[in-house]
């Protein structure tokens, strides 16, 4: 079978493990978001929201039911999401989101993975001031619609930016501000349009620093410590990568 199976398998298992991750981060928030505004999705805004997130990552309803179950198990549903923020090697500046219900296993994990690869885990607020923190939604207008009345529209209500998120399934997203979550959320449910996805992003708004791929190791053996923690939902950094997707 040679090399070009092995390479198959391995992407097909990297993809497999992405979901997996993908899946834990989603039920995490789900449980968070039930357990502080309720279990009815009806009556919980970000509740619907995630779950729509869900089922376009083709997450199982039975995850999904589950997640919502665990905000009302005592045993599991303590989490408490905590901000972690360091420098790894070459001054790359890091923002790691996390969701746990052990702090000191999570601050000891996320710790030993900057000390081992030539990073160090920083003070609140040494990095934070570098992101921006945005919300993103995408939606399905199910009709031909004019984007730039739809961004004049949602400037009332946070929007920022309305572009194509995928043409071939007629997908728009949407820009806002972090505080016009839910407006932007009751624009799109009030106007009959169908939410895909809604979440919470972080935009570096300093220049990102390009390395050569010499460089990157120990930055690449760091994030992926990191991508593989169950406790870490978003890792943000400030390292350019705009040249990994032509390299793969």
């Amino acid at each position: 079978m040679g090399r070009a199976f092995e390479f198959r398998k391995e992407r097909k298992f990297k993809r497999w493990g992405n979901m997996a991750r993908t899946f834990t981060r989603i039920g995490k928030e789900i449980t968070i978001a039930a357990k502080q505004g309720g279990a009815d999705p009806a009556h919980n805004p970000r509740l619907r929201t995630l779950i729509s997130t869900a089922h376009s990552e083709n997450m199982p309803k039975a995850n999904v039911e589950r997640a919502i179950k665990n905000s009302y198990e005592k045993d599991v549903s303590d989490y408490k999401e905590i901000i972690y923020e360091g420098y790894g090697p070459h001054g790359i500046a890091f923002l790691i989101e996390t969701a746990t219900n052990n702090n000191n296993r999570t601050v000891a994990n996320i710790r030993s993975y900057f000390t081992k690869h030539g990073g160090s885990l920083g003070t609140q607020g040494s990095v934070e001031f570098m992101f921006d923190r945005k919300c993103v939604f995408k939606m399905k207008p199910g009709k031909e619609l004019d984007l730039d009345e739809l961004e004049l529209d949602l400037i009332d209500f946070g929007g920022e930016e309305v572009f194509i998120a995928n043409e071939k399934e007629n997908i728009i997203g949407i820009y806002g501000a972090f505080e016009s979550f839910g407006n932007i959320q009751t624009y799109i449910e009030d106007h009959g349009y169908e939410l895909v996805s809604g979440q919470f992003v972080r935009f570096a708004n300093i220049e990102l620093i390009k390395l050569q791929k010499s460089q990157r190791e120990g930055l690449d053996g760091l994030i992926s410590k990191l991508e593989e923690d169950e406790d870490v939902l978003n890792i943000y950094h400030t390292l350019d990568t705009s040249d990994d997707e032509n390299d793969e």
